[in-house]
């Protein structure tokens, strides 16, 4: 009887055994895919404002939008039906964050980015709208009460600030003199607050909603109050191919950052979209020309040391 149950003990650990190699190899390819899912979307949103700029050879920045917004909401549908994942029905409640999040992020925020982008170069665009953990933390801490603010936040924050600082003042001789940057680089930052404060929005009231809805729905309202206005207005033109390509970067972008975001740790996924900057540097210097100078190298740098102080918690 001692044997059997000794037998059965052994069993029963090397099962176990088998389980936790199994739960661990699995874990890892989950994580393994949400680096490859989130760094494809960061080449992605790289893209998007090099497309956009170029979009505006031959057309404007609100028939790009309007595209862009069109697209996404079609690759959303798409995916979620195809999927099987996205729940497309809401409450009362969910509508009513879902129309906030559409008109603050995707009207406000975007128009401001996508104009901003005829006044700025692309890394200063991209550089800037990465400084949103910064109005996320302060918004959730000064006006929803959510956390108490720790010193990795506090640093985070303040060597963000540094960051930015770097970012729009480009020279020594203008962060000696603290000659910011031009107009278009503060519709950048507005837009960075308003992308911020829908974040928050999104994370108290749309938490059991599929993220595929959430995509699906805050890019039709836009998408149909944009068509609205261009043909009110006899503004409606055909798509150039750039206009297209950003509306497929986008909604093929958002996809995979919520699929990636899934499997591994906000804090990690936040450190993995930095590669947006890299890849903007890179790709705006071969195709529009533009340079980017030491400081804002340092910059880029000083952008990586504030999102790990910010995430510090999280670890």
């Amino acid at each position: 009887m001692h044997i059997l149950s000794a037998g059965i003990s052994n069993d029963c650990a090397r099962i176990n055994s088998y389980t936790s190699s199994a739960n661990q190899y699995f874990a890892m390819n989950m994580k393994h895919a949400g680096v490859l899912a989130v760094l494809a979307a960061s080449l992605a949103w790289a893209l998007e404002p090099i497309f956009a700029k170029l979009s505006y050879n031959t057309s404007d920045f609100l028939h790009t939008l309007m595209f862009r917004a069109a697209l996404a909401t079609l690759i959303a549908l798409v995916y979620g039906t195809l999927t099987s994942k996205a729940n497309f029905k809401i409450n009362k409640l969910q509508l009513s964050a879902l129309v906030y999040v559409a008109l603050a992020a995707n009207l406000f925020g975007d128009i401001m980015y996508f104009y901003a982008l005829t006044l700025v170069p692309v890394l200063n665009a991209v550089l800037i709208g990465y400084m949103q953990p910064i109005f996320i933390v302060l918004i959730g801490f000064l006006i929803l009460k959510e956390e108490k603010l720790t010193k990795f936040d506090y640093a985070g924050i303040l060597i963000m600030i540094t960051a930015g600082l770097l970012i729009t003042t480009k020279t020594l001789e203008n962060f000696s003199t603290l000659k910011l940057g031009t107009i278009g680089d503060l519709f950048v930052l507005a837009a960075t607050i308003a992308w911020a404060t829908t974040t928050i929005a999104t994370r108290k009231y749309l938490k059991a909603l599929n993220a595929g809805a959430i995509c699906l729905y805050r890019f039709l309202i836009v998408s149909i109050l944009f068509t609205t206005y261009l043909a009110s207005t006899s503004a409606l033109a055909t798509p150039n191919l750039y206009q297209i390509l950003v509306g497929i970067v986008v909604g093929i972008g958002t996809i995979l950052y919520i699929e990636g975001l899934r499997r591994m740790k906000a804090a990690q996924a936040a450190a993995l979209e930095l590669g947006a900057p890299f890849f903007a540097a890179i790709i705006s210097f071969f195709i529009l020309g533009e340079t980017v100078t030491s400081l804002q190298i340092m910059g880029i740098l000083t952008l990586f040391i504030g999102v790990y102080f910010l995430s510090k918690k999280e670890n």
